[in-house]
Formats: structure tokens, sequence, C-alpha cells
């Protein structure tokens, strides 16, 4: 599913214009970005938590050209799924 097909739906299901939609779905992620950069984590209750990962460094081996190089240390974004979605999916 793409985020056009998820804007036309909610706004199908929430009576508002896709314009609208879209302008609040682009707000939440935007939201949900923001939170991760500071650091926050984000629990969505029922669906799941998105957080920030410190990722060590480490040796990595580059596809082509097979040269072996460190990563350094970063950090990522992940997300947990809830336990009811973990139940609609199974």
């Amino acid at each position: 599913m793409t985020k056009k097909q998820i804007v036309t739906l909610v706004a199908a299901k929430a009576h508002l214009t896709k314009r609208a939609s879209r302008e609040a779905i682009d707000t939440f992620l935007t939201e949900i970005a923001n939170a991760l950069k500071k650091g926050d984590k984000v629990v969505l209750s029922g669906f799941g938590t998105f957080r920030v990962a410190k990722v060590k460094e480490k040796p990595v081996i580059v596809p082509g050209s097979g040269e072996k190089k460190m990563v350094k240390s970063h950090r990522a974004p992940r997300f947990s799924p809830g336990k009811p979605l973990k139940k609609a999916v199974r």
C-alpha cells in the first residue's frame, strides 16, 4: 500500500478532502520524525513503538567491490510492533 492509497482511504473514512487527509498524515509522520531526532520514543498504543537505537561501529564488505570498510557508530530508527498488530498480521 502506498502513501497515496492511505491518503485516499483516510479521506474517505474520515469524510475529509484528500488534501486535508494528506496534510494530517504528513504532519503525523513529521512529528514522529521530529521526536526521533530528539531521541524520544513514540508509543502508539495497540500499534507499536518507534525508537532510536545506537548502532556500534562495525566492519562491512562493500557489495560489488568486496572492499572492507568500517561503518562508524550512528543512530538508527527502529520499530517494535505491539501485540494487537502482531496478532492482526498472523
